[in-house]
């Protein structure tokens, strides 16, 4: 929900998560090959694993960048107004107060 308060310069966080994905793939990948080297299988295996968990955030992360900016309301746009506990989809309860039915 909207507060009307949100910054007006709002950055994402997506460079920073590129390059932590870029940093983990870089290390999982020397970790494999290390651990191939000194002849464990199991923790290359675990290596290989999380390398290509990074890989895939990493490809989805600059899937987004390349998408670039996506819309989001202009100053003109007042901030939308809070529910107040009218739709209470959680308590199911109307307006007045009363229980909802919940089945046929």
């Amino acid at each position: 929900m909207r507060t009307g308060n949100e910054p007006l310069q709002a950055r994402s966080p997506l460079k920073m998560r590129c390059g932590l994905a870029l940093w983990g793939l870089l290390w999982t990948i020397a970790g494999t090959v290390a651990f191939v080297m000194a002849g464990r299988p199991e923790w290359a295996a675990a290596c290989a694993a999380v390398a290509a968990v990074a890989a895939v955030d990493l490809s989805l992360v600059i899937r987004h960048i390349r998408q670039g900016p996506h819309y989001q309301p202009g100053k003109d746009i007042p901030p939308y107004e809070p529910d107040h506990g009218r739709n209470d989809t959680f308590g199911r309860r109307d307006t007045a107060g009363r229980r909802r039915k919940t089945g046929p």
